[in-house]
């Protein structure tokens, strides 16, 4: 059984360019909280192995999401739960003067940054 609190520094920044404070990490899965800053626009990526789910906390952002056939751009603000399935490739951005701020649960667990290949997205990155 395992428990923890929220990090009060980041452990590392995801490849997208998020700070990723690492919460759980287990056999079938992860639990991380990210955090992107006010107007920053992430790198495109797609996981090759990994699916998350992500439950905004607070800010404003927005996601774009492809799967090859279909593409949408999801608002991300508290409440909204979204889900990236293995072989989706996404973008995301804050479009606030405050943080966004998420928990991401990863099935199965974070395999390593070489995880993640970057693409083409909808947005040009900022980082």
């Amino acid at each position: 059984m395992q428990e923890s609190m929220l990090p009060l520094k980041a452990d590392k920044k995801s490849p997208a360019g998020a700070d990723v404070r690492i919460l759980l990490a287990g056999e079938t899965g992860g639990m991380i909280h990210s955090t992107v800053p006010p107007h920053q626009i992430n790198r495109a990526a797609v996981h090759h192995r990994v699916s998350e789910f992500w439950y905004i906390l607070e800010g404003h952002g927005e996601i774009w999401r492809s799967d090859g056939k279909t593409s949408k751009i999801t608002s991300l603000v508290e409440g909204v739960s979204i889900d990236i399935p293995v072989g989706t490739s996404f973008q995301y951005r804050n479009v606030s003067d405050q943080d966004l701020k998420f928990i991401c649960i990863t099935m199965p667990p974070w395999q390593g940054d070489h995880e993640a290949t970057y693409v083409d997205g909808a947005w040009e990155p900022t980082i």
